[in-house]
């Protein structure tokens, strides 16, 4: 679990960066630049990704079960990716109302994806992984809204019509997960 470890430290770390090390990061910037900030956060990020897919890959099949989820875990986990589905497209669609009304909707959608995997996968690398993201996105969550606060950021009104396309793209991308693409990447069906 030592690859896994370290891709969460790293992806993570970098991800948590203007939360926890935002002097650093600006002094950083003010002395290299932005491209040389974004080089180096795009690189160990990368490399942080490709170490947490490898150590999992590795990690899940040798860690033994913590528990045994009941049934109803798995139907209950494909719902809350319906949800982290909508948060995600509403990241991505402007001017909708979801983003609008929550400030930062990839935080909450990595929050309910973590979440839900967490309830559904029962081994000591299911908890390290989701349990690390569920965790780090709870803490980004809270300190983007304290920040926002701070700045004095209001939402603004969403429009009902990138509304709409937010949830269709998300509830598109949903089905096609639920149906075969989890499958396809995974190995696994969310259903099974």
């Amino acid at each position: 679990m030592t690859a896994l470890v370290l891709g969460l430290l790293l992806f993570l770390g970098l991800h948590s960066s203007r939360i926890v090390a935002e002097s650093a990061r600006s002094r950083f910037i003010a002395q290299r630049g932005p491209r040389a900030w974004r080089g180096l956060y795009s690189l160990g990020s990368a490399l942080g990704l490709v170490l947490i897919i490898w150590g999992y890959g590795l990690a899940r099949h040798q860690s033994a079960a913590l528990w045994s989820p009941p049934a109803w875990t798995r139907p209950l986990a494909a719902a809350l990716m319906l949800v982290s589905f909508v948060l995600l497209a509403a990241t991505y669609v402007p001017g909708n109302g979801i983003k609008a009304r929550v400030g930062h909707p990839m935080l909450l959608s990595v929050t309910v994806w973590a979440a839900a995997h967490v309830l559904a996968n029962p081994t000591a690398a299911d908890l390290l992984l989701f349990g690390a993201f569920l965790l780090w996105a709870v803490f980004c969550f809270r300190k983007a809204r304290a920040r926002d606060r701070a700045e004095g950021r209001r939402p603004q009104p969403g429009r009902l019509s990138a509304t709409v396309t937010a949830m269709a793209v998300g509830f598109g991308v949903w089905c096609a997960t639920l149906l075969w693409l989890h499958r396809w990447l995974f190995g696994a069906s969310p259903l099974s």
